[in-house]
């Protein structure tokens, strides 16, 4: 800032409340502004206003990890949600992290998430 300014700067420090509104009047009046609602405010609700939140509406869900001694109770369900066979739900649970699913809606997936982690298994939604 040059020294004009900083010199301004100190004078209005120095008014009182009163004395500082009506200066804002004054200039607002000279100067034909209104700094009452800030243009910026309005600029970023017009850019929220502009995006479309976008909502993931399709999920997969990824089987990452079970425990040795859960994995029986976890080839039974992968089994019933796949409808694969003994030795290619096995297998399957073999090669995790692995998707089991892909493409289902929120409550779907969740359900299957639910289903999963009772065997103990570790998963997540993507």
């Amino acid at each position: 800032m040059s020294v004009k300014t900083l010199e301004i700067l100190e004078r209005i420090k120095s008014l009182t409340l009163n004395e500082t509104s009506q200066l804002v009047k004054q200039i607002e009046a000279t100067f034909n502004v209104d700094i009452s609602t800030p243009k910026l405010i309005q600029i970023d609700q017009r850019d929220e206003d502009e995006v479309p939140l976008q909502v993931q509406t399709e999920f997969d869900v990824l089987l990452v990890s079970v425990p040795p001694e859960k994995k029986i109770a976890l080839l039974k369900v992968i089994r019933t949600v796949t409808g694969l066979g003994l030795k290619e739900a096995k297998d399957f649970v073999d090669s995790i992290p692995k998707v089991v699913q892909t493409g289902l809606d929120r409550e779907a997936a969740q359900i299957l998430k639910q289903q999963l982690e009772e065997t103990g298994a570790v998963v997540s939604l993507q």
